[in-house]
């Protein structure tokens, strides 16, 4: 029963962001989303706020800035003020 109480690995291999991480999809017109997980040879990005998912080649992302996290919880919180559906 060796490897019983072996807390998993939560971020997953090395290279891969936790899930809920902002990172912007420069393939994709800079498009801002959160990390969801690996769908084969791709990153799976959600709009920050929910909506549809859309999968990302991993050489072509980084790290959102803290101005382009603002910027994209920001819009969501004008959205969700002004009635929109998120």
């Amino acid at each position: 029963m060796d490897g019983e109480n072996v807390c998993p690995n939560a971020q997953g291999p090395p290279g891969l962001p936790a899930l809920g991480t902002l990172i912007v999809d420069t393939g994709h017109g800079d498009r801002v989303g959160e990390f969801r997980g690996v769908a084969g040879p791709y990153w799976s990005l959600r709009p920050v706020g929910g909506g549809a998912e859309w999968e990302a080649e991993p050489q072509r992302v980084r790290p959102a800035l803290l101005m382009e996290q603002l910027r994209a919880r920001t819009a969501r919180l004008n959205a969700r003020s002004r009635g929109e559906v998120l």
